[in-house]
């Protein structure tokens, strides 16, 4: 029976243990991404070395020197910006014709395969890896290929998702990774990390685990061939009913993909799915939309869908923790008020009859200042929202402006940073639809009693009782307690003297004096 017990207890520790070993890598992961940015900025600083040393080449005619740059290039991009990776592979490619070099040219094709498959581009890359003249190649590079081939289709397997379609294509990759084994030379890095990949998508779990836990013991991995092998045993162990374990590896992962400033990675984006099903919403919001950024940074599309399947999901649900935190703050709030009335009301019954009247008269008072204080937070919400829509709006502005500038100085590497299509427009008519929903909403007679203050023949007609003009619009700011033109102006994106002339315009159409027109207007009631 002790020794029973003892077994119990060891093994809760155990777990208990084995449960909480990432606690300490997440620390380390929140560090890093702290400073990814000096991550980047020594990725940059090598890239930029390189660069240098590939104008010096090419300022000496060197071809063979600047294939070699080139090449060096495509590695240094190949998991960081696609854009830039192709761009040095097509200037590779340019120079290999010129040496008229068939296995050169296709050793470049089988690394293009690979960007375009990192990218999400699949039928490029499957056009691109099938054009390669298998008869001028190595075994160690027909082993690549193949293996390249078979990635593709594993991704299109993963991107689709369809239960029709999916199995044929992982069908498709085993028959490549098979061949790319057969041409592997045995006993190598490449050999174990060809065949780790195998056992994983044949779901052979536990030899899948051996082969790449014996890959990264025997071989001497970069970070990034490091954060592979670690992202694919958080895989496995996700699958087997590990999530905790699951959460260490891909921690780990996302540790090197983040030094290493890795933009092709799935580890945060695994990562943020394992919290948000743990409910940890506020770290798998930060994780998952940090995801989306290497995505949006490196131009993978594929990844960028995948996230942007997820990231809605865990954003609704963040919301939702925190209105119903709102909620409770309200109940406490009402609860403590009911209180405090119920007290009052207590202390007034045993009080002495002479100071009845004065005690009423101040819970009147107390009343009717928490009525006031209600509506003016009301207000200063309300304007609060539209400040912040069209602060929000000036940013894009901001950001158009500096576009454009790039545009002009031609550093198209910063521009791709950033979305290529920002309309302004759209964005502001988003903003003043929701205005004038929200607003009608709390004002629904606003316009019949607005227009019952004009002259006959003067009433303004609105589209659907749902969007406002911009006389209407302008009035109804004032209603919620926007009186300073330069900010209405602002939010409608006229000059003030417009909106001046706006108001001269309206008021000159009131039946009564501009002074009570102004003042009938802020007497409309809401809901």
């Amino acid at each position: 029976m002790r020794n029973l017990l003892l077994l119990t207890l060891g093994a809760f520790y155990f777990l208990n243990f084995f449960g909480q070993n990432y606690v300490g890598l997440i620390d380390e992961l929140e560090i890093a991404l702290d400073n990814k940015d000096y991550y980047i900025d020594q990725k940059q600083a090598i890239i930029q070395k390189k660069k240098v040393a590939l104008q010096t080449a090419e300022a000496s005619k060197n071809l063979n020197q600047q294939l070699l740059l080139n090449l060096d290039l495509v590695n240094e991009y190949q998991s960081y910006v696609y854009d830039s990776t192709q761009f040095y592979i097509n200037k590779a490619k340019v120079i290999a014709r010129k040496l008229h070099d068939a296995p050169l040219i296709a050793q470049i094709k089988i690394r293009e395969g690979f960007a375009l498959l990192s990218s999400g581009l699949f039928r490029e890359a499957l056009d691109t890896l099938n054009s390669v003249d298998r008869a001028v190649i190595s075994d160690s590079l027909k082993s690549i290929l193949y293996a390249t081939l078979a990635r593709t289709y594993y991704d299109i397997a993963d991107y689709v998702r369809d239960p029709v379609f999916m199995p044929q294509y992982i069908a498709r990759g085993n028959t490549y990774i098979d061949t790319a084994l057969n041409f592997a030379t045995p006993n190598t890095s490449g050999f174990w990390a060809i065949k780790s990949l195998e056992r994983m998508k044949m779901s052979d779990w536990q030899g899948a685990k051996q082969v790449f836990e014996y890959w990264m013991n025997n071989f001497d991995l970069t970070m990034h061939q490091y954060a592979i092998a670690t992202s694919s045993l958080g895989y496995i162990y996700h699958m087997t009913g590990f999530p905790d374990k699951a959460i260490e590896y891909f921690t780990k992962a996302a540790i090197n993909d983040v030094k290493s400033a890795t933009m092709e990675t799935v580890a945060l984006r695994n990562l943020a799915n394992l919290f948000y099903e743990k409910g940890e919403d506020k770290r798998a919001y930060r994780y998952i939309t940090e995801a989306l950024n290497q995505a949006s940074y490196y131009n993978a599309r594929h990844r960028q869908f995948e996230v942007g399947q997820i990231l809605p999901i865990i954003e609704r649900d963040r919301m939702n923790v925190i209105q119903k935190q709102r909620d409770k703050i309200g109940i406490f709030s009402m609860v403590l008020s009911l209180f405090v009335v119920a007290l009052i009301v207590a202390l007034i019954v045993n009080l002495i009859s002479v100071r009845r009247l004065n005690k009423a008269r101040l819970i009147i008072r107390t009343q009717n200042e928490h009525l006031t204080e209600a509506n003016k937070i009301k207000d200063e919400y309300i304007a609060s929202f539209f400040n912040q829509n069209s602060e929000y709006i000036e940013k894009i502005e901001q950001l158009q402006k500096w576009v454009s500038r790039m545009v002009v100085t031609k550093q198209f590497d910063t521009l791709k940073k950033f979305p290529e299509h920002i309309n302004i427009q759209h964005e502001r008519e988003v903003l003043y639809e929701r205005f004038d929903r929200i607003f009608l909403k709390l004002f629904p007679t606003f316009v019949e009693e607005f227009n019952n203050l004009l002259i006959d023949g003067e009433q303004i007609q609105v589209k659907n009782n749902q969007v406002l003009t911009t006389d209407l619009r302008i009035y109804a700011m004032m209603r919620i307690g926007i009186q300073d033109n330069e900010k209405i102006a602002s939010f409608l994106n006229y000059s003030v003297n417009t909106i001046y002339t706006y108001k001269t315009k309206m008021k000159s159409k009131a039946k009564v004096s501009p002074e009570l027109f102004n003042q009938m207007v802020m007497e409309i009631k809401s809901i």
